[in-house]
Parts: C-alpha cells; sequence; structure tokens
C-alpha cells in the first residue's frame, strides 16, 4: 500500500515528538511505500532534513509557502468571477458554515489564476475584502484588514494550488493547512482520509494569536475563527479521526467533529530500549532535564525562572535542556539573556542531542509547556523510572496522575506559566530521593502497561489495512 503523510512544519525539517512519531511510524511498517508531502513556510529548508529518511519512503513532495514571492501579477484585474466563487470566499473568511469546499477547490485550481498574485491583485478580491469590511463593521482602516485577510489565505491558496500525489490512502498528522491539503487529495483521487490529532491544532494557534504582537486586537477573532473553519473541513471530510487521549476527544466533539469518526490510540515508547541506559552518578549533584525544543509553545523563558528559584535553595542543582535551539532564534536569544540577567549558573543547553545517552543521568525531568498533545518527552522520562514535573496540558495530568484515584503518582502536575509551582515541585523532589524512586516506579509500570509502541504500531497497521482495501 502507498500511504501519503500530509504534515506541517514537522518532519523532516524539525525534531520533536509529532516528528518522532512519524519516522517511527514508517520505520516499523516496511510492508508499506509512504509519500511525504510537507508543508513549509521557509523555502529555505528546502531539502535540509534532520532526519534519515527510512527505505520505504518513495518521495517527499515540499510545498513551501512563501513560493509566491517569486509571481508577478498584474493589479486591477476583473475575472468577473460567478457569484457562488465570491460567496464562497467571503464565507471562508467570515467562518460562514455554507462554504463549499468543493467549490473553492474548483476556484482557485482553476485555469481562470496564472498564479496566486493573479488572484490577490485582482478587483474581485478587492470586492470580498469590502464585502467582509461590512461584515466586521470596525472602525478599522481598510487598508489593515486588506493585508491582514490577505496573510490569511495566501498560504490556502498556495497550498491548494500544488499537485498531490496519488496514494492508496492519506494520512494528515494535523488539522490546519494540512488538513485542508488531505481534503483536497480526498476531492481530487477519492482515496480515504485519516487524521491523526495529536495537539488541537486550532486550539494552539488560538493561544499564539491571543497573544502575538504582529496581529491586531481586532483582528484576533477573525483569525481564530478562520483556523476553526479550517479545522471544521477535515474533521468532516475525514474517514476516521485519530486522537490519543481522552480530553481531546471532548475537544474535537465539542468542535464539530462527529464523534463516532473518534478513536483514542496513545503514542507508546520501546519500554526496553530504556532498560540499561547510563545510571544517575552518585557525585552529589541532582540534574534535571528537560528534553524539548526551545521554542516559545514549549515555554522555556518559565522553566529558566523556576530552575533560578531551585539554584537558591538547591546550590548543587543542574538543568540540562536538551532540545535543537535554531527552529526560533530569536525567543533562543531571549532565554540566554533571562538566563543572564537571573544570574543562573547552572543551566546547560545542549543542543540535539540523543537522549539515550543523556536521560539515565537525569534525576527526574520537566516539561514547561503552554500545549501539548501526549508528550514523547514524557513518555521517554516514565519508561526510564524518572519523576516528571509537568504543566497541566494535553495529556499529562493523565500520564503522571493516571486515570483513576487509585493510580500511583509519577510525577507533579502544576498550573501552566505559573514558575513558583514548579520550582516547588522540583525542591520537593531534590530533597525527597524516595519519592523520586517511587515515582519513578510508578512511570515506568503505567509505560509499560499502557504505552508500549508494538500496541501502538499494530493498531495503525490494522487501521491501515482496513482503510486502504
Amino acid at each position: 500500500m502507498k500511504i501519503c503523510l500530509i504534515a506541517e512544519g514537522s518532519y523532516p525539517y524539525v525534531t520533536g515528538g509529532v516528528s518522532t512519531w512519524i519516522q517511527t511510524l514508517m520505520t516499523e511498517m516496511p510492508e508499506h511505500e509512504f509519500v511525504i508531502y510537507v508543508i513549509n513556510a521557509d523555502s529555505k529548508r528546502k531539502g535540509r532534513y534532520v532526519y534519515e529518511l527510512p527505505p520505504n519512503v518513495v518521495e517527499v513532495k515540499e510545498v513551501c509557502l512563501d513560493s509566491y514571492v517569486m509571481e508577478k501579477g498584474k493589479w486591477g484585474r476583473r475575472f468577473q468571477l460567478p457569484q457562488e466563487d465570491l460567496d464562497n470566499i467571503v464565507a471562508l473568511i467570515s467562518g460562514d458554515e455554507t462554504l463549499n469546499w468543493e467549490g473553492m477547490f474548483n476556484l482557485l485550481r482553476s485555469g481562470v489564476f496564472e498564479n496566486t498574485i493573479d488572484f490577490l491583485s485582482s478587483k474581485d478580491y478587492l470586492d470580498i475584502v469590502e464585502r467582509i469590511a461590512e461584515r466586521v463593521n470596525h472602525p478599522l482602516p481598510f487598508n489593515d484588514l486588506f493585508w491582514t485577510i490577505n496573510s490569511m489565505i495566501l498560504p490556502l491558496i498556495v497550498t491548494v494550488r500544488e499537485e498531490l500525489p496519488e496514494a492508496d490512502l492519506y494520512h494528515c498528522v494535523s488539522t490546519g493547512y494540512a488538513g485542508i491539503a488531505g481534503v483536497l487529495a480526498k476531492h481530487l483521487h477519492g482515496k480515504p482520509l485519516l487524521l491523526t490529532e495529536h495537539g488541537i491544532y486550532s486550539r494552539e494557534r488560538e493561544e499564539e494569536i491571543i497573544k502575538a504582537d504582529w496581529v491586531k486586537g481586532e483582528f484576533k477573532e477573525l483569525w481564530i475563527r478562520y483556523f476553526y473553519t479550517l479545522s471544521s473541513a477535515i474533521y468532516a471530510a475525514a474517514d476516521e479521526v485519530i486522537t490519543l487521549f481522552h480530553r481531546n476527544k471532548e475537544i474535537e466533539v465539542e468542535m464539530g467533529c462527529p464523534e463516532e469518526k473518534i478513536r483514542i490510540i496513545p503514542n507508546g515508547v520501546d519500554v526496553g530500549e530504556y532498560a540499561e541506559l547510563p545510571a544517575v552518578p552518585d557525585d552529589g549533584t541532582i540534574r534535571i532535564g528537560a528534553i524539548v525544543r526551545v521554542v516559545a509553545i514549549k515555554d522555556i523563558k518559565t522553566m529558566i525562572h523556576s530552575f533560578a528559584l531551585v539554584e537558591k535553595e538547591i546550590p548543587n542543582a543542574e538543568l540540562y535542556i536538551m532540545g535543537s535551539a535554531d527552529e526560533e532564534n530569536i525567543y533562543y536569544e531571549e532565554c540566554l539573556q533571562l538566563v543572564s540577567s537571573l544570574g543562573v549558573n547552572n543551566i546547560s543547553f545542549t543542543g540535539q542531542v540523543n537522549v539515550s545517552e543523556y536521560i539515565g543521568k537525569m534525576d527526574m525531568t520537566v516539561l514547561t509547556s503552554i500545549s501539548e498533545g501526549q508528550p514523547l518527552a514524557v513518555l521517554e522520562a516514565m519508561a526510564n523510572g524518572k519523576p516528571v514535573v509537568a504543566t497541566n496540558v494535553g495529556s499529562c495530568k493523565e500520564l503522571l496522575l493516571g486515570k483513576t484515584d487509585d493510580d500511583e503518582p509519577a510525577g507533579i502536575i502544576c498550573p501552566v506559566l505559573h514558575y513558583e509551582k514548579i520550582a516547588e515541585a522540583l525542591i520537593t523532589l531534590c530533597r525527597n530521593r524516595e519519592l523520586r524512586e517511587a515515582m519513578g516506579k510508578s512511570g515506568y509500570e503505567r509505560v509499560s502497561q499502557f504505552y508500549r509502541k508494538s500496541v501502538f504500531i499494530d493498531k495503525y497497521r490494522t487501521l491501515y489495512q482496513s482503510l486502504g482495501r
């Protein structure tokens, strides 16, 4: 079977839980061929992979959203678009439920426009923005609204106008633009469509937009509604929707995904891989590990603030931030400046490392994300018998505290952004070796019972076979 995996901004350009999940899925299923269809914001990343592609990857299709900068168009043309096409684009931007995706695809892929800029520089597009301005009814400069809508719709047009490789099954690993590519694939080729939602993409974009300086306050609602509209398209079109834990399923149902489509398949790790790792050195140092990319959504700044408090109470504590730092360079520099301004001495940014060479030497791990799905970093720590301090995001609470009141804790859950509570939890574990060992044992037993890689792979193998027949 040929399976097309559709990803956005992750594999094979950056490391992380979703990328590792994709690599594992392909590696463990050599009986299938895989096509990677990846949507990437920056053409400079094209061909710069951080993963060695498995031999059963037969094609990589890279869609660069900034490709439009090389296009040329003539301002002010009139294409005389049918009223239903104009209505459809207004519905897309305004979040109207009358949106017809089939009509949208047919319009944007038609020969009417030579390229993306042709449409965005047309009088027809100007008419659309004027209609939306009437609906928004904000006393805002028309020019600001025009360029805001331009920024919203441009990546969608670039994505929709690209050709999709033919496959027996299309599998999206998020909603958003990747999800739209999947809906388009089903429209063009009539093959089954599967969605695995690790985190809730539209919720993550909402959090980013609320905090973003680049989106003016009046336009935040417009952006947020737009991303929910994109998600609703694949919820409607997908044959099956896979999520990782029960709370995500509840959110998807709240957002309009039919409950009967959704099934839960947790992530998994090979517990045996963590059995013989290097042990914690008996040298009096308390080592805290963070298996995490240095990006804003992981909230490394809160982690730094927390450790600054830990270091004052536990002078022999060390924090190792183990993950790539080149994805958001400005944010990484801000983190370094924060370390310096707080006068923290014992923080090491290791860059990307082989986790198995480090995690065994840690006394505990920490995760301070503001959004997660089911983080592989937590599963890896539990598989190695390490207690975890994590924020209450995604499935972290379920992983660390279990599903029932009788389950023994495998770590401590803290509020998002609350660096004092996180520091308090870390200090508690630093001072209590017996507690660390008890929580580590509980985590190991939970992973061994409920989160095995072999089970996760078998369930997807069966799912592929049932859909791809």
